[in-house]
């Protein structure tokens, strides 16, 4: 079918999608994916199956390393047609205590050119309550495709709230402290912050538990500022090192600046921020080790891209900008590159 296959997507179906606005896009898109049936006939055209991608995220096994990230089905709302599509495991959310409107349209823009997106959403939410609903009707695809829940919220009481709540819904939290469009985080990228946040919620956690980090500049490429920015995501990670945090996931949107925007600026993401997440992943594992494990979240497109992160020192790799871009089958496609760029560079498995 056309809308599987990533080349005619790219050439026939995206063109109409690209049509509409981005989030009316979205909308048809979640329209499609509320059709279950569809999508359980389409999953064995989707997935890729074989040992060689087999690994294991912080105890979690995983059929393969290619995860959805955050940000797609915000309000865990069509969960079991995402686990049709071949990925390791689904990320939901990011879920807030409290319904959220997000911030004004227009608040995504694509730059088609670059495969890229800007969003400045600011967590639109429909809630926790609405979330753990959503999750507790899903439990049955946990058995296939592990679910990650991400939460997020600008007091350490909302993010308390949402991971109690929906710890023992999923299989692992993902905190995300770093989202550019919501200024209340920033006080969790501080490290007295994220020390406090982080040594709440350990009290009684009982499952994973992910941070994801906000980007860095390249110290080479901006001397004046760089240093500066990577020394504060590092001291980040050493907390999240003492705290027993069980992944990084590395990492968010980068920053910046368009006055389409309502808001005036956003987040960027897609194919010009994955030579940035290499070098991310690269200087972390150096200082890490395997004291954590590393997800990858950030313009991975191919599976030649997923084998550079990997071998850089990620454990999985996170995908939404190109699941926009590349349609419903990008799964297979990375993990069928994979495993052909496996065959060439010979490494015979993943774990």
């Amino acid at each position: 079918m056309l809308i599987i296959n990533p080349a005619t997507y790219k050439t026939l179906v995206r063109p109409l999608l690209f049509k509409l606005s981005p989030e009316t896009a979205q909308g048809a898109a979640e329209f499609l994916l509320h059709q279950d049936y569809l999508w359980k006939f389409l999953s064995p055209l989707l997935k890729v199956e074989s040992p060689r991608l087999e690994t294991t995220l912080a105890g979690i096994r995983l059929k393969n390393p290619i995860g959805l990230a955050a940000g797609y089905d915000k309000d865990c709302k069509v969960i079991p047609s995402l686990s049709s599509m071949g990925f390791g495991y689904i990320t939901c959310g990011t879920v807030t205590a409290m319904p959220r409107p997000g911030n004004p349209k227009p608040r995504v823009l694509r730059y088609v050119e670059d495969e890229a997106l800007v969003n400045a959403l600011g967590f639109p939410s429909k809630g926790l309550a609405n979330a753990a609903d959503e999750l507790a009707r899903v439990q049955e695809v946990r058995a296939n495709t592990p679910i990650v829940a991400s939460v997020s919220g600008v007091t350490e009481e909302d993010i308390l709230k949402c991971h109690r709540r929906l710890e023992p819904l999923v299989d692992a939290i993902e905190i995300n402290i770093s989202s550019p469009n919501t200024a209340g985080l920033r006080i969790f990228q501080e490290t007295d912050g994220l020390d406090s946040l982080l040594t709440k919620v350990n009290v009684g956690r009982q499952r994973p538990l992910f941070i994801k980090l906000p980007p860095y500049l390249s110290p080479a490429d901006h001397p004046s500022t760089g240093d500066e920015e990577r020394d504060r995501v590092l001291g980040l990670v050493e907390v999240c090192v003492r705290h027993e945090v069980s992944a990084v996931t590395v990492s968010n949107t980068w920053p910046v600046r368009d006055s389409r925007l309502a808001v005036g600026s956003g987040g960027l993401s897609g194919r010009v921020v994955f030579p940035d997440t290499l070098r991310m992943v690269t200087d972390l594992k150096a200082v890490i080790g395997d004291a954590m494990a590393i997800n990858a979240c950030g313009g991975v497109f191919s599976g030649l891209d997923a084998f550079e992160v990997l071998r850089a020192g990620a454990t999985t790799v996170q995908v939404l900008t190109g699941l926009i871009y590349r349609g419903p089958g990008i799964a297979r496609s990375i993990n069928e590159q994979l495993l052909a760029t496996m065959d060439e560079e010979r490494v015979v498995v993943l774990s």
